[in-house]
């Protein structure tokens, strides 16, 4: 008999919907042909908008209450503005006329096309930024984060991004520039940044300091992350060994049982061994042999985290003890800091060994 959901057929995906950068809002493309067609026909427009490069070109006819609600710069500007034959002019200067155009376009519908942003990213960046239209800024930035910056353009962006407040694109460009910073230095893009701009070029070495800097601190915290984790392994086969036993060593009380599989605990085998080397050497006393010292110390590291009071099968356990009472609060200060560390690379070893076993 064939189970009745293997014969209903899946459900056709929904009809897709363009997201806006409104949590709350979803513009059909309907709605965008219609601010589109405002746009080009320029119906009721108030406003004309003048690319300023050889000459006073009008780019675009617009209208003043929309420009407003999109630009508070644009806004204040055509306040002030005059009105002449019925309309009022806006000037932008230092700008291609094609730029222009698809940046009041955007205002409009949020529309662009992708040659036209990949042409002109960068100034659209920039008149996003000077007439604070943040969502075309961020649009900006994504294209440029996406696929827009090359090797070619990087330098450029870079300063742009710190002239136009936009922290995360000049640290995608900072982190791609290190990728290869010998190649970088030694561009036409380089030399002019270094000459206009010293400033940027020495906080790019201060970053790539900074970043090495992080690095070897992150590589010392996992290397004593590692002593702790081993150490706290250590307490584990030390209580292992003298409480249950472990094939041919553990408490005099108790029979051995050799067994050919290996042990559970990850660091009996090396303690057994560290074990046997100290029963039977003659320079036992601390300071005389290097292996001796550690099995003193892992003994005394072992009293000082033991909660037991006189039943411990540790050796040595109750004679540490006592001994510490004897010691300055210096020693006691760095033993108790040692065993913080212990204990949180315990815990941090345990959460992660959770998290490997749940996936």
């Amino acid at each position: 008999m064939v189970e009745q959901d293997s014969v209903i057929p899946k459900p056709p995906p929904l009809p897709p919907m363009r997201r806006r950068f409104s949590k709350f809002s979803c513009v059909p493309e309907g709605t965008e042909d219609m601010w589109d067609k405002v746009f080009q026909e320029g119906f009721g427009a108030d406003v004309y908008v003048l690319a300023i490069s050889d000459g006073e070109n009008i780019v675009a006819r617009a209208h003043q209450f929309i420009l407003s609600m999109a630009s508070p710069v644009l806004e204040n500007i055509l306040k002030i503005s005059k009105v002449k034959d019925g309309v009022k002019y806006l000037r932008i200067p230092g700008m291609p006329p094609e730029a222009i155009q698809i940046f009041i376009r955007f205002l409009y519908s949020s529309c662009y096309e992708e040659s036209e942003m990949e042409e002109f990213v960068l100034h659209l960046l920039v008149l996003s930024h000077v007439y604070r239209a943040s969502v075309l800024k961020k649009v900006c930035e994504q294209n440029l984060e996406k696929g827009l910056l090359t090797k070619a353009n990087v330098v450029d962006v870079l300063q742009l991004s710190q002239l136009c407040d936009a922290p995360r694109l000049a640290l995608v460009c900072q982190r791609m520039i290190i990728k290869d910073l010998r190649s970088f230095s030694a561009t036409e893009a380089w030399k002019v940044m270094r000459y206009s701009n010293p400033e940027i070029e020495q906080a790019l070495l201060e970053f790539i300091v900074d970043v090495d800097s992080k690095k070897q601190q992150r590589r010392k915290r996992s290397e004593e992350s590692k002593v702790y984790i081993q150490l706290h392994q250590a307490m584990e086969a030390l209580l292992h060994i003298c409480n249950d036993g472990c094939r041919t060593i553990g408490p005099r009380d108790k029979a051995l049982k050799p067994s050919p599989t290996p042990c559970n605990v990850p660091a009996c085998k090396g303690l057994e061994t560290l074990i046997r080397h100290f029963y039977d050497c003659k320079m036992r006393a601390p300071g005389g042999c290097i292996h001796c010292k550690r099995m003193w110390q892992l003994l005394e590291l072992h009293s000082r985290m033991c909660d037991e009071s006189e039943c411990c099968k540790v050796p040595l356990c109750q004679h540490f003890k006592e001994k510490r009472k004897q010691q300055s609060k210096k020693q006691e200060t760095k033993w108790k800091l040692l065993i913080r560390k212990v204990e949180a690379a315990k815990i941090a070893n345990g959460l992660l060994l959770s998290f490997k076993c749940r996936n």
